[in-house]
């Protein structure tokens, strides 16, 4: 009888089996997987950047594979440090060797450690023809798209910075995160946010180490300081702090209002937003005003808006009223049409629509957001405008079971873009037009697949760079109803 068990391989068959491992089949699933990945030895090369990728990386190839670069544009030539991982590289800049005529030179000098910021080596010409270019190998199917709307000067344009707090060289720093991790880069000076902001983040930074404040910890749940957000107004010049903390119990809370508001009385209210959860998400549900009226106002398209933490208010104040003038300019509305605002938020684009146009229904899953949206209509004294609570495609299924007359729907959903469920609910109500706003193009295309087939036609679209030096891009099109 055959003995079933494995025998003790001798020396010699350790040997040839450790030589001759790499030929081994990989091991079936379900089986134990290798307790160590392969160790890769590190090549470096000579390579040619080719084009950016979405994410503003130069692509550089080597025999079959396609390499990723940071900080590399098309044309430019480097030595590479490449360290495999499975199917992909790490490439390291080790020299780069020359330069393309789109180079500039970042004016932050934390390019290429701050994630914030993709683009500010590229000059700002090339920047909105990258752009166009991204948007026009997904859209061209549907419609020949327009010039993409720059901006005059693309810097210190957000009105929103968000400042993360870490405790490195044995104290409290305030920065941004490290690109693809959260490591913190301590920061002093952002190019592309309020100038207000970073005075107001540094003072917040010094005196949460003259109270002692220990900096959150997710993994250990202990700590105290998580982020500040500050939001400006463009026009008001209204100044908004909001400390997002990990306890209701705020410790020297007077003392430290008083010694913030001495150093920057432009500020108009400091809100204490409280976050204990395990997220990435900045802020928490539970929020106290702890000096001024817990709101900013601004003004926009020629209407005010009030501002709380959570607004969703777009971060562009410039670019954000050439995106809706034209968006309302593709509506072309008249006294007679009504109009359904979907992802209505705080009431921005239902406002505006309501000057040109019979009645506004703006429909928003979030209860806040509605509330703010009442107060804002009633500030601008505007009261065609109806502010419903709820799932908007179920709105408008009921609308459509109702037969009203709907000319327009504006939808502006967030970068997943839009379901199914809710393109079919517009399919039902069969509005003559859709102007659709996209923080993302990638998503838009695929729900303009879903309309396109469903009985409307892209009658023009237009790119707006709403997100200089990133690689992000804004987009607004027209979509109408085929007879």
């Amino acid at each position: 009888m055959k003995d079933n068990k494995k025998r003790k391989p001798t020396q010699k068959n350790k040997t040839s089996n450790r030589n001759s491992g790499q030929n081994k089949k990989p091991a079936k699933k379900g089986n134990q997987p290798y307790k160590h990945k392969p160790i890769y030895k590190t090549i470096e090369i000579n390579g040619k950047a080719e084009y950016l990728n979405d994410d503003g990386a130069g692509v550089v190839i080597n025999d079959k594979d396609k390499i990723t670069v940071m900080n590399l544009l098309p044309g430019e030539e480097a030595k590479l440090s490449l360290q495999k991982s499975g199917k992909f590289y790490d490439a390291t800049i080790i020299e780069r060797l020359n330069s393309s005529e789109d180079r500039i030179n970042p004016k932050c000098s934390y390019f290429g450690v701050c994630g914030g910021c993709q683009l500010q080596h590229l000059s700002y010409s090339r920047q909105l023809k990258f752009k166009s270019g991204m948007v026009k190998k997904l859209m061209s199917t549907f419609v020949d798209v327009d010039k993409i709307v720059g901006m005059d000067d693309p810097y210190y344009y957000r009105n929103k910075a968000i400042s993360s707090f870490a405790w490195q060289t044995k104290k409290v720093q305030s920065g941004f995160y490290k690109q693809y991790s959260h490591d913190v880069v301590p920061i002093k000076k952002c190019i592309v946010q309020d100038k207000v902001a970073d005075p107001i983040i540094e003072t917040v930074t010094k005196l949460c180490n003259d109270f002692k404040y220990k900096v959150y910890d997710q993994d250990r749940e202990f700590g105290f300081i998580r982020h500040v957000l500050i939001r400006t107004g463009f026009e008001s010049k209204e100044v908004m702090v909001v400390l997002v903390v990990a306890n209701k119990i705020f410790p020297g809370k007077n003392n430290f209002v008083k010694a913030l508001t001495k150093a920057h009385p432009e500020i108009t209210t400091i809100v204490q937003n409280i976050n204990d959860r395990k997220t990435s998400v900045v802020l928490g549900d539970f929020e106290q005003v702890i000096y001024g009226k817990g709101m900013i106002q601004d003004s926009l398209c020629g209407l005010k808006f009030n501002l709380s933490p959570k607004s969703f208010y777009q971060i562009n104040p410039i670019q954000t009223e050439k995106l809706y003038n034209i968006a309302m300019d593709m509506a072309n509305l008249t006294e007679e049409d009504i109009v359904v605002d979907t992802y209505s938020g705080i009431g921005t684009i239902s406002l505006i629509a309501a000057q040109k146009c019979k009645q506004v229904f703006g429909v928003e899953i979030n209860k806040d957001a509605i509330r703010n949206s009442i107060k804002n209509a009633r500030i601008n004294n505007i009261k065609n405008t109806q502010f419903i609570q709820g799932d908007a495609g179920e709105v408008m299924v009921q609308m459509a079971k109702e037969e009203m007359p709907v000319s327009t729907v504006f939808m502006d959903p967030p970068r997943a873009g839009s379901d199914e469920t809710f393109l079919s609910s517009v399919v039902k109500l069969k509005p003559k037009q859709i102007i659709y706003i996209s923080c993302n193009p990638q998503t838009q295309a695929r729900d303009l697949t879903y309309l396109t087939r469903r009985g409307y036609k892209v009658d023009k679209l237009v790119p707006v760079d709403m997100f200089p030096h990133t690689t992000h891009v804004e987009t607004v099109c027209k979509l109408k109803l085929l007879k």
